[in-house]
């Protein structure tokens, strides 16, 4: 069994920990799949290559509001792909060739991890040449998470996509099949629909994105009703058929037939296999490893991040939490902490979603006394140069000290805008005095932001 200073499992974020500091140290780094992690290969970055030129198709396509004469001719869907991966895939290849060839204190170990003792792991390759063991006194697990695939589709034998797989397809298909109401349902919806493809989403219940605020959960669900063949309230109890002719037969009775499948229903951790129990770390009851704040497991010297130990399934979190891992391993005699306190959102769908802090719902459960407003992107200028009929800014804030508690955005931009609202909330700027205490650009869209941020009535 081989000794290491430290072990690093899943080469996403836990793979960023590994900078210059640890020079003189012996790291193994372990994969088992592609290179680089989720967010990179099947993730944030793909997803979103595929929303702007989705992005583009419907502004073409809605040109005329504004006495444009357009019409899309031809949607490549091979080049759009093309363009994703072409660039993607060589960045997951330069990330190992660079692992493997040109960090000389770093050992790749490409394969299946498992924990068989005390600090000890089993890697089974890849290749399927055999294992390798592996311990050390201090190990990061930063092993990500996986698609759900929900019964009855799981045993059905049914040909289907998750978000893993969905972006390489070879052809746009002509009728998309989505089960899940959540962000990735959301962001494929639009993908597909905007660049030519009939969407039907099957979700359990009767508003899609229902984390989001209500208020943002009911009008986007009025939205997507417009656009895609929504089946809400509903789940799948039979799934048959074969490539290019999927059936799912649904509780009220209604038969739904396309030629794909996405299966969309969220991500669970990997931590159970892992083999967990035989090094003592426990997990919560949805599979998350558990982590203080200085992301310490309850096994002295082993750490967690990212999905597989975090609340948060978001890509800039397991960053955040990667760079105090990096220093807590490097300085235990002056450990960070993770700041979860307002970590933000978007889902990029269409109309663009973001939001930060509480919803109204959770405001009011808390006790809390809130003002609340809702503001249109139309009712400023900007809004109405891109003649936006569904666009607001919604902001929760605390009557007694005036600090906002939630804030959440529809709309283009949506991402970007709500950026300062997180700032002010970081850092403790009250809602009036950000609104008053700085110039906001006429006719820029943050004055959605800045005559919200003045209609609060505290």
């Amino acid at each position: 069994m081989r000794q290491h200073d430290l072990v690093v499992i899943g080469s996403g974020s836990g793979n960023s920990i590994i900078d210059s500091r640890f020079d003189g140290l012996d790291v193994a780094l372990i994969e088992h799949g592609v290179f680089g992690g989720t967010c990179l290969n099947v993730g944030c970055i793909p997803t979103k290559m595929y929303v702007y030129p989705a992005d583009v198709a419907e502004a073409v396509r809605h040109a005329g509001r504004y006495g444009i004469d357009a019409s899309i001719d031809k949607v490549r869907w091979s080049d759009i792909r093309d363009r994703v991966f072409g660039r993607i895939d060589p960045i997951s290849a330069g990330g190992r060739e660079y692992r493997v060839s040109r960090s000389p204190n770093v050992t790749v170990y490409e394969g299946h991890a498992r924990f068989t003792g005390h600090k000890e792991l089993l890697v089974e390759r890849t290749d399927g040449s055999g294992t390798d063991a592996v311990r050390a006194d201090r190990i990061v697990v930063a092993a990500g998470s996986r698609p759900v695939i929900p019964e009855p589709i799981a045993s059905s034998g049914v040909p289907f996509h998750t978000s893993d797989t969905i972006m390489r397809l070879d052809d746009l298909p002509e009728h998309v099949l989505i089960v899940g109401s959540g962000y990735i349902a959301a962001e494929f919806a639009h993908v597909f629909s905007a660049l030519g493809a009939r969407v039907s989403i099957v979700g359990r219940t009767r508003r899609l994105l229902r984390s989001q605020d209500e208020t943002v959960a009911e009008r986007f669900t009025a939205v997507a009703a417009e656009r895609w063949d929504l089946h809400l309230g509903q789940q799948v109890v039979r799934a048959s058929g074969s490539k290019g002719a999927v059936l799912l037969e649904l509780t009220d009775g209604t038969a739904l037939r396309g030629d794909v499948l996405l299966v969309a229903t969220g991500r669970t951790p990997n931590g159970d296999r892992l083999d967990l129990d035989r090094t003592g770390l426990p997990t919560h009851p949805d599979g998350r490893i558990v982590v203080d704040e200085q992301q310490r497991t309850p096994v002295d010297g082993i750490f967690a991040l990212g999905d597989v130990s975090s609340p948060f399934q978001l890509k800039h979190v397991a960053n955040h939490e990667s760079k105090v891992v990096a220093h807590n391993l490097l300085h235990p005699e002056t450990p960070r902490t993770t700041d979860h306190r307002f970590v933000p959102s978007a889902v990029f769908t269409d109309p663009q979603i973001a939001s930060v802090g509480l919803t109204e719902a959770e405001c009011r459960a808390a006790g809390h006394d809130v003002a609340v407003k809702i503001q249109a992107f139309g009712d400023v200028a900007f809004g109405w140069a891109m003649e936006d009929t569904t666009g607001f800014c919604k902001l929760i804030a605390d009557r007694a000290t005036g600090r906002l508690l939630g804030a959440h955005i529809m709309g283009p931009y949506a991402a970007t805008l709500i950026q300062p609202l997180i700032q002010a909330m970081s850092f403790g700027l009250g809602a009036r005095e950000m609104a008053t205490g700085q110039y906001w650009i006429h006719p820029a869209l943050p004055e959605v932001v800045e005559n919200a941020l003045l209609g609060l009535d505290l």
